[in-house]
C-alpha cells in the first residue's frame, strides 16, 4: 500500500466527514457510509477529489460505488487507475 496516497485520502476524508465521528475510529476496510462517517453526497466530493488529485477519469468508465466503499477500496482504485 502506498502510504503517501493513504495519507492524502485520509487528509481529504477528514475535511468531509462528520466532526462527531473521527476517521481514526474506523479501519481501512470499514464501510465509510455504513460506519456513518460520510453520507451519499460526500461520495460526489470523493469522486471530485480522485479526479483532481489523481487524474482518474470516470467519464468513460463510470463510477462503481463499491470501489468507494472503504479507504482500502479507494486506495485500490487509485493504484489501478491513477495517471
Amino acid at each position: 500500500m502506498d502510504t503517501q496516497n493513504r495519507d492524502k485520502v485520509i487528509r481529504f476524508l477528514k475535511t468531509i466527514t462528520r466532526p462527531d465521528l473521527p476517521i481514526d475510529r474506523i479501519s481501512d476496510d470499514d464501510g465509510l457510509i455504513k460506519s456513518g462517517l460520510i453520507d451519499s453526497l460526500a461520495m460526489l466530493e470523493i469522486i471530485d477529489f480522485l479526479e483532481s488529485e489523481f487524474g482518474i477519469d470516470f467519464s468513460e468508465t463510470g463510477i462503481d460505488p463499491v470501489e468507494l466503499e472503504s479507504i482500502h477500496k479507494i486506495l485500490d482504485l487509485i493504484e489501478r487507475r491513477a495517471k
